[in-house]
């Protein structure tokens, strides 16, 4: 008998050294989904063991399930916040996001493009749904119907998409076939019921704000230049991302990421200009620092292309230009805009989306074996899937498309309902902070109009 009740009271003991284990490695456990799994498994562990101890054990039992549930709790208020949005000064506190409604009387309606994207149109219509009870927005879903209704049938979301069309928070408008990811841009011009022409044409007509897309961006890119327009003195739009930095609250924007593969240097002094209006109004940075992607920091290095463009770059007095910018520095933090033609932009945009992935598989390879090691992979798995998401350009929702007579914000082929309630986001904060006002200020520039 001695020894089976040694045997049941050691239960809890070791319960309560996880539990020292677990507040010890705080900056490892910390983490959402494992938290919340561990703090779930703990008080089942305490439910069984509560009734085979004494007392006194019950209540030790008790006591570690109730601080790695509480852990778990603080882990899913703190983190949570940095899931949504990539932006400096709205993924800090989701309260920010409150104030702003408040201060909002009118909503703002933005087109989205719903047949766009790989799983279009179910979790596009998700986003949209979770996006109009976060933010001041509308949405005018554009899409065929019969197909975004029975996507809302296999989803069950169909009473909030009814609910959301009664309160006019949301309208369901009809298109044609969306513009596949394999068919070339020019497509655009010969199927004008597309369903990003639809989108696009809202815009034209002033009937919604921003349009938002994560089908074929050249196709997008395509139907803003013919539908909406240029902004005048600007010869190319570019797409600009944002990277991730060591400091979560401070991306940097790359652009161009794809829509120019081959550029010239006033091409490029004009990306300068667009990104420059961009961080200060969507990232809210007061003095951006420009910096042009190079393969050496002294002026003298570089092709014919970077050594022309740094020229103009140097001379410009409008922003704080640092120079040139190795690949090494991008992730850095050094920078707040980055510029370079969209070959090479895109290039380094599908490199950073691969880094997070081999990353997350390396540190799994290097994991110690063992009972030990078991319990410590089970809180660094969810570390790396973070680190993995920190990394990963999906998560950041979207890019916008600089350069065109309106907000458009391109969304990446794979986006599901995360990225785009962030893509939204980003749209609401570009209409809010008066982007194209500052944009259209540019035609006046002495080097547009040269």
């Amino acid at each position: 008998m001695g020894k089976e009740t040694a045997q049941k009271i050691n239960k809890p003991r070791a319960i309560r050294r996880l539990v020292i284990w677990y507040k010890r490695n705080s900056a490892v456990t910390s983490i959402v989904d494992t938290a919340a799994s561990s703090a779930a498994t703990a008080s089942n562990v305490a439910g069984n063991v509560a009734g085979n101890v004494v007392s006194s054990a019950e209540s030790v039992v008790n006591t570690a399930s109730s601080v790695v549930s509480n852990a778990s709790s603080i882990a899913k208020n703190t983190l949570q916040p940095f899931v949504f949005d990539p932006l400096k000064r709205l993924q800090n506190n989701d309260n920010i996001l409150d104030r702003v409604e408040e201060s909002q009387s009118k909503r703002i309606w933005i087109a989205v493009d719903g047949m766009g994207g790989d799983y279009a149109p179910g979790p596009i219509l998700e986003g949209c749904l979770e996006a109009i009870s976060r933010f001041p927005i509308n949405i005018k879903f554009v899409g065929k119907i019969e197909k975004v209704k029975d996507a809302a049938e296999k989803t069950g979301l169909v009473e909030l998409l009814e609910n959301e069309i009664d309160n006019n928070r949301l309208e369901l408008i009809d298109s044609g076939e969306p513009i596949g990811m394999n068919e070339e841009a020019t497509a655009v011009r010969k199927r004008k019921n597309a369903s990003i022409n639809v989108a696009m044409d809202l815009v034209r007509n002033n009937k919604a704000e921003a349009v938002y897309s994560a089908g074929n961006s050249g196709a997008m890119m395509a139907s803003a230049i013919f539908r909406i327009g240029r902004l005048k003195g600007i010869e190319r739009p570019a797409i600009g991302a944002l990277f991730p930095t060591r400091d979560q609250t401070r991306p940097v924007l790359v652009l161009d990421v794809g829509a120019n593969t081959d550029c010239k240097p006033s091409y490029l002094h004009q990306f300068a200009l667009l990104g420059n209006i961009y961080a200060k109004d969507v990232l809210q940075v007061q003095k951006p620092k420009i910096g042009l992607l190079n393969i050496g920091e002294e002026e003298c290095k570089g092709n014919d292309l970077s050594l022309k463009t740094f020229e103009l770059l140097s001379s410009e007095k409008s922003f704080d230009f640092g120079g040139n910018c190795e690949g090494r520095d991008v992730l850095s933090g050094s920078f707040d805009v980055v510029v370079c033609d969209g070959f090479t932009g895109n290039i380094l945009l599908k490199f950073l989306e691969s880094v997070g992935g081999v990353l997350l598989d390396i540190l799994r390879s290097e994991l110690p074996r063992g009972r030990r090691g078991k319990v410590g992979s089970a809180f660094l798995k969810s570390n790396l899937l973070r680190i993995k998401k920190r990394l990963d350009h999906a998560e950041h929702g979207g890019a916008l498309l600089l350069g065109v007579n309106g907000i458009c914000v391109i969304g990446h082929g794979s986006s599901k309902s995360l990225s785009v309630v962030s893509a939204l986001r980003l749209a609401h904060s570009a209409v809010n902070h008066g982007v194209m006002d500052n944009l259209n200020q540019l035609q006046k520039h002495q080097v547009l109009n040269s």
